[in-house]
């Protein structure tokens, strides 16, 4: 293992690739760099004095200015290094990179549903319209134990999808549309064999506007209106009888929901969203460009990668319009960088509040350094198009979709919009789980990935011990395909993922 890792001949600090003593002796161009202090594992060092003033380099990129002298083996961090204002050359649709990754094996056992959509899982979903009537459909889902569905083994579980909205809101505003574009996608997606709708009865965001509005009502066969079955608990008598009356209904869904089997599907059926959490200084080294080998062979092979969390692309943006497949598809993206910083400041905060204090404690400093490793999980693939939150990936390759950095909700509205598996990259160790979709954990360091065991799948860290970028990518590939047809996540082995749908919404609660 190298104490620490140079990532481009440009920058004038390193990342410490394990705990460094004081004194220790780096080399670098012939010359010796003693380190000042000790240094944890994924925090960066001086490798050159640096004025104050002058521009901090790492990824061949600046991440801020020091703000003091930096002598050179000295610890660089919150203490000697801001963000500052960072000018950015955002050049539109320059590069049309061509990725030269393997074909390699383009099937996996997915479930083919009946409007041709493929799904890697078969869940009964009971989705709550208000926060008034989510304990109700927790109530319902949680009806359905183990042991309720031994003869159903087809059926990955009965879950309940709420959240603390759905009124005070101004009908069809953009609050709304929000939370109907969350409640439609899931309602549609190939991951639910099937679903029903518990509403209050008198809350805007009614069951009848999602439907209409998402156009989950159909005409059937005999001319009648058809979609998800709709209880609302004043209609019925309160909550006891909602209760009973949607776990009878789904007694009826289970035969049905059970009659899948798995059939080989193409890759490019796969809808991968991509996610990080609990970032430290090794996740720009390891997990996250290796997810990004990872998901250029998803693109290669005809799929689809989702990058989301808008706030940390945010310093690092110039770097995905140079590739975007058109100056339209880049605007897109710098429109939304401008609302944001819009956004926050209506609060009086900044974009570089983001990197939170396990962020900080794992090495990373500035938005720019955060954001600069997050967008390695979108590999080097053109980017096709930028989404609104929660909206309908209709498009293959590389994607943007609008997203706050927070990992529920941002999943949230990457699973809305089609994304049938998720792998999620960590430092600190982030546990997440996220029915009705499976979620990969990789580590970017071991010692995390050996503590966490229980709750990792991948261990990228093996990279700072010299396994290459590339090796771990396929790793995560082989992975992907494996859970898409049914491999169990450590997250699916632990339970988790009925917490975690969180919709982001925009706007006053009236």
């Amino acid at each position: 293992m190298n104490d620490v890792i140079q990532l481009n001949s440009l920058d004038n600090i390193c990342v410490a690739s394990k705990p460094l003593s004081a004194n220790h002796e780096l080399e670098f161009g012939g010359g010796t760099v003693v380190v000042a202090s000790d240094i944890k594992m994924g925090h960066k060092v001086a490798i050159s004095a640096i004025a104050a003033g002058e521009p901090v380099r790492k990824y061949g990129q600046v991440i801020g200015f020091a703000s003091e002298l930096i002598n050179a083996g000295a610890w660089v961090h919150s203490h000697n290094l801001a963000n500052g204002k960072i000018v950015l050359n955002h050049e539109k649709a320059i590069e049309q990179p061509v990725v030269d990754s393997p074909i390699l094996s383009t099937v996996f056992k997915g479930i083919r549903r009946a409007d041709g959509s493929v799904g890697t899982r078969n869940y009964i979903a009971v989705i709550s319209t208000v926060n008034c009537s989510a304990t109700v459909s927790k109530f319902v889902a949680r009806h359905f134990t183990p042991d309720k569905l031994i003869d159903f083994p087809n059926v990955d579980g009965v879950i309940a999808l709420t959240h603390e909205t759905g009124c005070g809101m101004k009908q069809l505003g953009q609050k709304h549309q929000m939370l109907n574009r969350v409640l439609g996608g899931f309602a549609r997606h190939p991951n639910l064999a099937a679903c029903l709708i518990i509403g209050l009865g008198c809350e805007q965001a009614t069951p009848g506007t999602l439907m209409l509005d998402q156009k989950l009502v159909q005409i059937g066969s005999g001319g009648a209106p058809a979609g998800p079955p709709v209880f609302s608990m004043q209609d019925l008598g309160g909550t006891r009888k909602t209760v009973h009356a949607a776990i009878e209904k789904i007694e009826s869904m289970l035969p049905l929901a059970n009659a899948v089997e798995r059939s080989d599907a193409d890759i490019n059926e796969i809808i991968l969203g991509t996610e990080c959490g609990g970032s430290d200084g090794n996740s720009g080294v390891t997990a996250n460009p290796a997810l990004g080998i990872a998901s250029d062979w998803i693109i290669r092979n005809g799929g689809t990668s989702i990058l989301a969390e808008t706030s940390e692309i945010y310093g690092a943006e110039h770097l995905l319009t140079r590739r975007a497949r058109s100056i339209e598809v880049a605007d897109k993206l710098l429109k939304l960088i401008d609302w944001w910083k819009w956004y926050v400041g209506l609060f009086g905060e900044e974009l570089d509040n983001n990197p939170s204090v396990g962020n900080k404690e794992g090495g990373l400093t500035t938005i720019t350094e955060k954001s600069l490793g997050a967008i390695a999980k979108a590999g080097g693939s053109t980017l096709e198009d930028v989404y609104q939150y929660a909206e309908t990936v209709d498009k293959k390759g590389l994607v943007i979709m609008d997203s706050p950095g927070f990992d529920p909700p941002s999943v949230t509205g990457m699973v809305a919009g089609g994304a049938n598996v998720i792998c999620f990259t960590t430092g600190r160790g982030s546990c997440f789980g996220c029915k009705p979709v499976p979620s990969i954990k990789i580590a970017s360091n071991t010692p995390m990935y050996d503590r966490m065991i229980d709750d990792m799948d991948i261990n990228a860290g093996t990279v700072l011990e010299g396994e290459s970028v590339e090796d771990v990518g396929q790793r995560i590939f082989n992975e992907i395909l494996a859970v898409a047809g049914g491999k169990k996540t450590k997250s699916e082995l632990n339970g988790f993922g009925d917490e975690e749908f969180s919709p982001w919404t925009v706007g006053p609660v009236l």
